[in-house]
């Protein structure tokens, strides 16, 4: 899953990037709404963690903006995070178009939690630890179970198999999956995602799971029909 923190504090950012990508999160920063607003517009991402008090424009007037756009970006889930503790700055976050609120300080684990949260919203598994097919998939620890057996997933093969589950009604496409599991500072070739999918469908090779290609397209996660 990939995260776009929008923050110009770069002691907190330091942290907040840091907690997330220790927690599996492919992460990029930015420190303005308008480098936020350039960002979006040219890639895809799963969640924003936004700062209201920005340089320029505020991330309240950006989010404001931000949901009344056309298309999938004014979809994208926001988490403000904020020093601005007062109820009506909550409400205003919340009104505009927030899907979560939290105030600095903050616990990074609270953090993470509420990230993931968040994006699962908006996908097949609604719980930490859930069920597809007959896979057992805990999201907080990043543990995959068949038959009560651990599969052993490195990380990026955790995220590509996390990122189908999230899709599983939809293709999608290797630049979508690439986008998903790598940000700015990562240097993963295209042809990486076709190394990484047959890897996994090989740890997959012995359940009810399967990858499948959609020629032209990209990758279709299926689960057997109840």
């Amino acid at each position: 899953m990939r995260v776009l923190v929008v923050e110009d504090d770069h002691l907190l950012s330091d942290v907040v990037v840091s907690g997330l990508r220790s927690a599996g999160f492919a992460v990029d920063r930015v420190e303005s709404a308008e480098l936020g607003d350039t960002a979006l517009r040219n890639e895809h991402f799963d969640l924003i963690v936004l700062d209201i008090g920005l340089p320029g424009m505020t991330g309240l007037e950006w989010l404001r903006r931000l949901r009344l756009r056309p298309g999938d970006e004014s979809r994208v889930p926001v988490l403000m995070l904020t020093a601005r503790d007062g109820l009506e700055d909550r409400i205003d976050g919340l009104n505009l178009g927030a899907d979560d609120y939290m105030v600095k300080p903050f616990e990074l684990r609270e953090l993470i939690a509420r990230s993931r949260a968040l994006i699962r919203r908006t996908g097949t598994i609604t719980s930490e630890v859930g069920r597809f097919g007959s896979l057992v998939i805990d999201s907080a620890r990043r543990e995959l179970k068949f038959n009560d057996h651990p599969i052993e997933l490195t990380p990026r093969e955790w995220s590509i198999l996390e990122y189908l589950i999230l899709h599983a009604n939809s293709v999608v496409s290797k630049d979508k999956l690439l986008q998903a599991i790598s940000g700015w500072d990562d240097n993963l070739a295209p042809n990486a995602i076709e190394v990484y999918v047959s890897r996994l469908r090989g740890k997959l090779d012995h359940t009810d799971v399967r990858i499948r290609t959609v020629r032209g397209v990209g990758y279709r996660i299926e689960e057997p029909a109840a």
